[in-house]
């Protein structure tokens, strides 16, 4: 049986650390910018991580 095809949409979104975890963006910065106050904005900078419940199907597919 051939081996599954990586989805191109989560490759592009996801990597993988060296411990295992998935990191991800944060949503809510790509636009209408105006109204949000700074301090979130800069929060949004950072990467989070993918829960745990999500992981197996997230793996998966990259």
């Amino acid at each position: 049986m051939p081996k599954q095809k990586t989805k191109s949409g989560a490759k592009k979104r996801f990597s993988l650390t060296a411990s295992g975890k998935i990191k991800r963006a944060k949503m809510n910065r790509r636009h209408i910018l105006s109204k949000k106050a700074p301090k979130r904005k800069r929060g949004l900078r950072k990467a989070a991580f993918v829960d745990s419940t999500q992981e197996k199907t997230i793996k998966k597919m990259i």
